[in-house]
């Protein structure tokens, strides 16, 4: 699948953990991972816990390294990009926006800490005052930056503070947000509006989103483009019709559990009778669960397959 403009690009990406004393225990959290994000697009990766997105959110962030593949930006790799330089251009908005201010500080320093690092100039101004660049980017979250000086982080709402990390991200004027979860810690009267901001940024200002998340319905509403995860592995992607009209047995699981609503449908589901999982390579990472099996799933990994708009990594549609 081409995506023009493609800002930022995995390559047959994998992250291998090592556990123990001996590192004898080995995960995989991401397998052979491929995709593209789009400028000017919102790209939503979706999957349930352990699926390996916040893992690519971090290696998106340069937060860790893949142990095998390539992430490039703008075609180039990102290793070779000193982290300076990379920040200026993507940014990432994280699960807990709790966490994302030091609460013995006022959230303005936090904003004077990024102008004074990228634009210099500020060093007179105290936690009181904020440059005009911080006061605009405040002001595009949907907030008054009047009420923003002078406060602790425990002065805000949880939705505050999440506007709070997106305009502090939006201070070096990024091209791509990579946002890991962003609205799973906040009010569900608020989570919209938060998803707004995406897409009114994408819109005023082609500003290029990654929307990570487990829930379907917020993913349809704010994607351009979805992936979906299972067990490290892309095993669906394609424009958010994708949601409505699945193609892999996994994605279709999600769909089918979306009226059941929240963050516990996804471990309580029953789909299909438990086998063994297989080892890396030996088969289909969801054949354990696939109510579709085929012999062939066990014992061989299937090829991703072009389904016209979409992919799918899947041995019903390769044997067609």
């Amino acid at each position: 699948m081409i995506i023009l403009s493609t800002l930022l690009e995995l390559k047959n990406v994998s992250k291998v953990f090592r556990l123990g004393l001996l590192g004898k225990t080995v995960i995989r959290a991401v397998d052979g991972v491929s995709l593209s994000v789009g400028k000017g697009e919102i790209l939503g990766i979706l999957g349930e816990s352990g699926s390996g997105k916040s893992t690519i959110a971090k290696l998106m962030l340069k937060m860790l390294e893949p142990t095998e593949g390539s992430i490039l930006f703008k075609g180039r790799d990102v290793r070779e990009v000193e982290d300076r330089v990379y920040y200026r251009h993507v940014q990432g908005v994280f699960q807990d926006p709790f966490a994302s201010f030091n609460p013995r500080r006022r959230v303005a320093e936090a904003f004077l800490d990024v102008v004074r690092n990228y634009y210099g100039g500020v060093e007179q101004k105290g936690a009181e005052e904020l440059p005009p660049v911080a006061q605009d980017a405040i002001e595009r979250v949907g907030l008054d930056f009047r009420d923003v000086v002078g406060k602790y982080p425990h002065e805000f709402s949880g939705g505050q503070l999440q506007r709070l990390s997106i305009a502090r991200a939006l201070l070096v004027k990024p091209e791509l947000l990579v946002a890991d979860e962003p609205v799973s810690m906040v009010d569900a009267s608020t989570r919209i509006e938060i998803l707004n901001i995406f897409i009114d940024l994408r819109e005023r200002e082609g500003l290029a989103s990654v929307i990570i998340g487990h829930d379907f319905s917020l993913a349809s509403y704010v994607s351009d483009r979805v992936v979906v995860l299972y067990k490290g592995q892309v095993v669906e992607e394609g424009p958010v019709d994708v949601l409505t009209e699945p193609a892999h047995p996994y994605t279709k699981m999600l769909a089918e559990a979306v009226p059941r609503v929240e963050s516990k449908w996804l471990t309580s589901l029953k789909y299909g009778a438990e086998l063994p999982a297989q080892p890396h390579g030996g088969g289909c990472v969801f054949a354990s669960r696939c109510p579709f099996r085929m012999e062939v799933c066990t014992r061989q990994e299937p090829p991703y397959v072009d389904l016209g708009k979409s992919r799918a990594k899947c041995w019903l549609y390769a044997t067609k």
